[in-house]
């Protein structure tokens, strides 16, 4: 059996309706950063060595780490069959047979087990708010011409306004590389301004891109910035380019919204995204959060994790502690 008392506390609601108001433009903190590359990467290299949750607590962890999870399709060849299926899994991401097995049912009763969001195409967010509906799930649409942001700004607006209308609660904004690179910060903290702005009540996800940003430091920049700007959430990845999310780049976005919460008081939610399939990953970045930013920040309201195959893999970690035994992928619901 999982733990129950640990369940039961990670199963509390963690309501913050707060939003990043954000601040006016300050390039102090920007021109401000030093960072410690080596430190950094020895860091990361090192936390999957010195931390390790094992048997029940784990179980646990990874329960938990289901509620963080954005299920996610942003593939060319989606549909609303694909879009349908996957919704259908963000309510039920963990059979009940197994649940029951785990002895972990009656914890999920009155708040039952489901993902964090469901993450789509402006395309499909129709589609999903309809399949979603009653669950609580929000939806999450890719907006401002992901994966590159290289559409004209009116039209990237007016995709922002569009998904809202439609029904999503939540945008993945791109941020214009180009004004990363160039060091334009005027051009950067305008564009997420108003980005954030045409959102109007749905939660923003500024995705600054780490792999494609050069530096820790303009990786570090581009975090404040967005923030200041008015993000509710930094992101790593859009889960399209060479290098997604890592956990160096990670910890240096996080000690980024500790240092805003300690100037402003106001909690920026973090979200890796690219490349995390495995359920050992999803501890990894757990423990980080654990550890820079403290328990508040591992609840779904200030972290989740973009992924499509993550939950699968949870769920035969979570069938080995139950029964002793993997069962075969072809045997998982298609997530």
């Amino acid at each position: 059996m999982a733990n129950i008392s640990l369940l039961r506390e990670k199963n509390t609601v963690h309501r913050d309706d707060e939003r990043n108001p954000g601040t006016r433009l300050d390039l102090g903190p920007v021109k401000d950063v030093r960072i410690n590359r080596s430190a950094i990467e020895r860091r990361a290299a090192t936390l999957g060595t010195r931390r390790t949750v094992k048997k029940e607590v784990q179980a646990a962890w990874l329960l938990h780490a289901v509620k963080t999870i954005d299920l996610t399709t942003l593939s060319g060849d989606d549909t609303d069959g694909t879009v349908k299926r996957l919704c259908a899994k963000a309510r039920q991401p963990i059979s009940a047979k197994l649940l029951a097995d785990l002895g972990v049912t009656e914890i999920f009763v009155h708040q039952p087990l489901t993902t964090g969001a469901v993450c789509v195409y402006h395309r499909f967010v129709a589609t999903a708010v309809e399949a979603l509906q009653g669950s609580g799930i929000p939806v999450a649409a890719v907006s401002t011409g992901f994966p590159a942001g290289l559409n004209p700004f009116p039209q990237k607006i007016e995709e922002i306004k569009a998904s809202v209308k439609a029904g999503a609660m939540e945008i993945d904004i791109v941020i214009s590389r180009e004004h990363v690179l160039t060091g334009n910060w005027r051009a950067l903290y305008d564009e997420v301004k108003a980005f954030r702005e045409a959102c109007g009540p749905a939660h923003m996800k500024a995705i600054i891109a780490t792999g494609e940003l050069g530096t820790l430091k303009n990786i570090m920049r581009a975090s404040i910035i967005s923030m200041q700007a008015g993000s509710d959430f930094i992101k790593t990845s859009t889960g399209k380019e060479l290098t997604n999310a890592t956990l160096a780049g990670s910890l240096v976005m996080l000690r980024a919204i500790r240092a805003y919460f300690e100037e402003t008081g106001v909690k920026v939610g973090f979200k890796p995204a690219g490349g995390i399939r495995s359920a050992k990953q999803s501890l990894d970045w757990l423990m980080l959060m654990k550890e820079e930013l403290g328990d508040d920040w591992m609840q779904p309201n200030l972290f989740r994790i973009g992924a499509s195959a993550l939950v699968n893999d949870i769920e035969r970690q979570l069938e080995h502690f139950a029964y002793g035994r993997y069962a075969s992928m072809q045997y998982q619901a298609l997530g």
